[in-house]
């Protein structure tokens, strides 16, 4: 049988009337008034049409069909005499001279309800995806993304970028996240790895010759999931430029994604180029963290000098960061609330006082503060009304760390502090190139290893390695990362130095990284880059909760495929030909 429409579901209208048209899909639901009257809704990809059942023969062959089976209606349309104008195809209804089934649903009970599938459990709607995917508002979240990747690669194509693939099969390397590994059939006890991203090819490229790369290149990390990052694999927008400079790439991408979130965002308004620039060490002083969300317009305030030694134990000898917030005019109860959402993020608690419309300092800790308070409302620049909010540790890193948990909790309470309603884009820039491990107590690299040092070769034999700053850069849009990005080292010489100031030598650099410093060793030229993430980019464009929403076939948060049962069990003889075998 030829399986074949005229129209779809979401095409026709009123000067469609009289037509005999030919439609399928899926049949969706049926409210039956009589043994010889029911209207069925059909629905497809792009929509529904009402299907009007006039016959006590054809009603009773649709009676036999169960829901979310697909069908073939041929019929005549004509005009509703009960309109719909919910919907595009409202006007109209299709009076069917046959129904043929093309694929029938031998389940009379599905596991949710098609249209509410998002009222399901999450691991119902991860098992049967292929259902919860018929639901159009799930389905609009993967059109979306598909709209969004297609505009990146024109945008970047407008710019003079190639798009070329890399490979997935690759050599396991040191990035950072933990592998995912492939045994090698033809050479028994080697491995190949999946790329945790494209990042040594993509600088191969460059010294390659090709000036401007880029792919939307999946990416391999053996990590656990969060709300914004899914287990196992995830896609960026990857970009590398040869003979480019920090600015380059800033210069590229300022100009590729606010059209992108002003086109296909929940928000219609977008950073302008420049995007602020905030250093590292600045982003942690005054938004407490580095990825800041500013929308919310607060700082930090460091009053140590002015709060320390007020009495109130937890003060002293502490490191004290306030948030002074204009307008807040929560209850005692909301106070208490925020109050502990602050120490179940941090596990540290929060101080608060306010001043009063008479001037005075009121509640809280305020009766510590009683002997200094003209002292306190001149230092923290306090009017009448005001509201401020504590972080009391004993490192600074610490204190401002709860600080930016303070800020971002009560600064979403007031309107006129908060802009919600659009995306604020900003670059973290200048970041450590070394620091002290936590675990190790040794020097370690901060992020990159290789990112060009400030100052190349000279700072690296001169300065102190913890006031070296790097190349490298964050971008942040309302207070998630979306992408780290660096000017690369691309020269051996520099290489070799970076390495050696965590213990490194010219050897460990050759055996972990053979191809990239070797071509380096042959001319390279300078090069940048940068890889936005596309799933955490959808993510936000659409305000999901979940970076699941918006992946077509996403795992769950355990790094289970519920739907194809992965991962599983092989057989014997697949184990042996990759010359594996499991022991307890």
């Amino acid at each position: 049988m030829t399986q074949s429409r005229t129209h779809t579901c979401d095409e026709l209208r009123i000067s469609d009337v009289g037509k005999k048209v030919v439609l399928a899909g899926w049949y969706e639901n049926m409210r039956r008034v009589s043994k010889n009257l029911g209207f069925l809704i059909l629905r497809d990809f792009y929509g529904t049409t009402q299907i009007v059942i006039e016959t006590e023969e054809l009603m009773n062959e649709v009676n036999e069909l169960n829901t979310e089976t697909t069908i073939q209606v041929t019929g005549v349309v004509r005009e509703r005499s009960s309109k719909n104008t919910q919907i595009h195809t409202g006007e109209i209804e299709v009076v069917p001279e046959k129904v043929d089934v093309l694929g029938k649903c031998i389940y009379s009970e599905l596991p949710f309800e098609i249209n509410r599938s998002k009222e399901a459990d999450e691991t119902a709607r991860l098992k049967y995806r292929y259902l919860d995917l018929r639901n159009p508002e799930v389905k609009e979240k993967i059109i979306l993304r598909s709209k969004v990747v297609s505009r990146l690669r024109e945008s970047m194509t407008n710019h003079g970028f190639l798009e070329i693939t890399t490979p997935i099969l690759t050599a396991s390397s040191p990035e950072g996240a933990r592998d995912y590994i492939v045994p090698s059939r033809k050479y028994p006890g080697k491995f190949y790895a999946l790329p945790q991203a494209p990042q040594q090819f993509k600088q191969l490229l460059m010294t390659s010759g090709f000036d401007r790369y880029f792919q939307i290149a999946p990416c391999f990390r053996d990590e656990d999931a969060r709300a914004d990052r899914s287990p196992g694999e995830f896609y960026q927008l990857d970009l590398e430029m040869a003979f480019a400079s920090q600015e380059d790439v800033f210069a590229v991408i300022e100009d590729v994604l606010p059209p992108v979130f002003e086109e296909f965002g929940t928000y219609k308004r977008a950073s302008k180029a420049p995007f602020a620039r905030i250093s590292y060490k600045d982003a942690l002083e005054q938004y407490g963290t580095d990825k800041p969300d500013l929308r919310i317009k607060l700082k930090l305030k460091d009053s140590t000098e002015i709060l320390g030694g007020c009495g109130f134990g937890p003060f002293e000898g502490a490191n004290i960061e306030a948030v002074v917030v204009p307008g807040y005019k929560g209850t005692r109860k909301q106070i208490d609330a925020i109050c502990a959402q602050v120490e179940v993020v941090t596990a540290k608690k929060a101080y608060w006082f306010r001043l009063d419309e008479q001037g005075e300092i009121v509640g809280g800790i305020a009766k510590f503060l009683q002997d200094r308070k003209d002292e306190v409302i001149k230092a923290l620049g306090l009017k009448n009304g005001d509201f401020v909010a504590v972080a009391a540790e004993q490192k600074k890193a610490d204190a401002c760390k709860v600080a930016g948990v303070i800020r971002k909790l009560f600064g979403v309470e007031v309107p006129e502090l908060f802009d919600k309603e659009c995306y604020e884009f900003c670059w973290i820039v200048d970041f450590p190139m070394y620091e002290i491990g936590e675990e190790s107590g040794e020097l370690e690299f901060c992020h990159n290893p290789f990112s060009m040092p400030q100052g190349g070769l000279k700072a690296l034999c001169e300065e102190d390695p913890l006031s070296i700053n790097a190349y490298q850069y964050d971008l942040v849009v309302n207070g998630v990362e979306l992408s780290s990005g660096a000017v690369r080292n691309h020269d051996p010489e520099i290489m070799i130095k970076a390495f050696e100031i965590v213990g490194l030598g010219e050897n460990d650099v050759r055996s972990k990284f053979p191809a990239m410093y070797n071509a380096f060793c042959y001319g390279a030229p300078p090069h940048a880059g940068i890889a936005p993430g596309v799933d955490r980019m959808v993510m936000l464009l659409c305000d999901a909760p979940t970076i699941r929403e918006i992946i077509p076939f996403p795992m769950a948060a355990n790094g289970q495929d519920m739907m194809c049962g992965a991962p599983g069990e092989v057989t014997e003889k697949q184990l042996k030909e990759v010359h594996i075998k499991i022991t307890e």
